[in-house]
């Protein structure tokens, strides 16, 4: 799950730089909403992450 948190957080990232940087203006609306979906997406992974605890042995 981890590594599910580090995919979103990625995907956060480059939609933050997109849509925040002004580099893609006519896509930058779609870039920000992205970053909070992403965002939103990548803290719940964390959570479920760390939380998650090992099942008892088979």
């Amino acid at each position: 799950m981890l590594y599910w948190a580090a995919v979103f957080f990625i995907i956060a990232v480059i939609a933050a730089v997109l849509g925040f940087g002004g580099l893609v203006s006519a896509s930058a609306s779609i870039a920000q909403i992205l970053f909070f979906i992403f965002l939103v997406l990548f803290v719940v992974s964390l959570i479920f992450g760390v939380v998650r605890r090992p099942g008892p042995p088979r």
